[in-house]
């Protein structure tokens, strides 16, 4: 139920950011699609985590590049890194690993405490933005060891960090006060009412006191 409920959370915030309906975003004209994909989830057939970290991946960049030998982050990492803080930010209930490497000059001992600091300059950056390092579950630096391009040169793209989604918080509160499944599900049917719906409500609202019938339109 957690995993089901925090993916339909995962979709819920995409159409409350798009506008769209519920699940559109999973439904490319197939009737049943959304159905099938949230059962799915609750039937364990697909990860929830996995499909974060897909979403994630295509929404923001998730890699950083460092300058050589250093581990301060440039005006660029800071303005991806803020654009992950922002999307970060809509799930509090999920974790995130942060991942240090380096390029190929140096030694292979001095390569991962370098690829250790790269991950710790993005998370205190994550911090200074509000977020909570519990969050962060944890911190890896392979170093030298995964280079995007295989130089033994200075690369720039081998010296990065790269943010993944790493699963969720079993203690968060708004899992455990059981409520959080409801306040989803109510999003899914606030998103399912036809424009019909909101009209008549709004019929209501301009009805006269006591009950009687609305004034009649003036004759053209």
């Amino acid at each position: 139920m957690l995993r089901a409920s925090l993916a339909l959370l995962a979709v819920a915030a995409i159409a409350g950011c798009s506008g769209r309906e519920i699940s559109s975003n999973i439904d490319e004209g197939g009737f049943g699609n959304a159905t099938m994909t949230n059962y799915l989830v609750q039937t364990g057939q697909i990860d929830p985590v996995q499909m974060l970290g897909e979403r994630f991946a295509r929404e923001v960049p998730t890699t950083i590049t460092f300058a050589f030998n250093s581990a301060q982050l440039t005006p660029e990492a800071q303005a991806t890194l803020a654009r992950q803080a922002d999307w970060i930010r809509q799930f509090p209930e999920v974790r995130f690993r942060v991942y240090g490497h380096t390029d190929l000059v140096g030694s292979n001992a001095y390569n991962k405490a370098l690829g250790k600091r790269r991950a710790e300059a993005v998370v205190a950056y994550f911090a200074s933005r509000g977020i909570s390092r519990n969050r962060l579950e944890a911190l890896v630096s392979y170093g030298e060891t995964q280079p995007v391009i295989p130089t033994p040169g200075p690369e720039q793209q081998n010296r990065r960090t790269v943010t993944e989604v790493s699963g969720f918080l079993q203690r968060h509160p708004t899992i455990l006060d059981g409520k959080y499944a409801e306040v989803i599900y109510r999003e899914y049917i606030i998103g399912a009412k036809p424009p019909a719906t909101v009209l008549v409500g709004t019929l209501a609202e301009n009805a006269p006191a006591g009950g009687g019938a609305a004034p009649a339109a003036p004759a053209p």
